[in-house]
């Protein structure tokens, strides 16, 4: 079962990334904290601990002119929180892969979530 508190950590996590509210994201993390990224079931990104997250949150701010992830479901799994979301973004730069600024990226998929001590302590993002 998730605890309410847990559910409120990860609504405002995401609520503050919504709003590339950087400090606030941070200020919800465990000194450790763990990101993953995985795309297509390969690991595209990875930092651990608040600044390398930080750092990492502050480039990707720069990519999106809006972005939106919104929570469909939330699952316990094991100790962890699992979220299906629903993520809608547009671009503010031309990516590699060939995307144009103001195009719309849509996808699905999960963000699991671990908290330690009120903080969360782990994010892996799945799509």
């Amino acid at each position: 079962m998730i605890s309410e508190e847990n559910k409120e950590i990860i609504r405002k996590y995401i609520d503050a990334y919504n709003s590339f509210e950087i400090e606030s994201m941070v200020s919800l993390l465990h000194k450790d904290v763990v990101f993953r990224n995985y795309s297509n079931g390969e690991k595209d990104a990875e930092t651990i601990g608040i600044q390398e997250f930080r750092d990492l949150a502050e480039k990707s701010a720069e990519i999106f002119s809006s972005r939106c992830q919104t929570v469909k479901d939330f699952r316990a799994v094991d100790e962890k929180t699992e979220v299906q979301i629903e993520y809608e973004a547009i671009l503010a730069v031309d990516l590699p892969n060939g995307l144009k600024v103001g195009e719309k990226i849509q996808l699905r998929g999960k963000s699991v979530f671990g908290i330690i001590e009120g903080k969360i302590s782990l994010i892996e993002d799945y799509s």
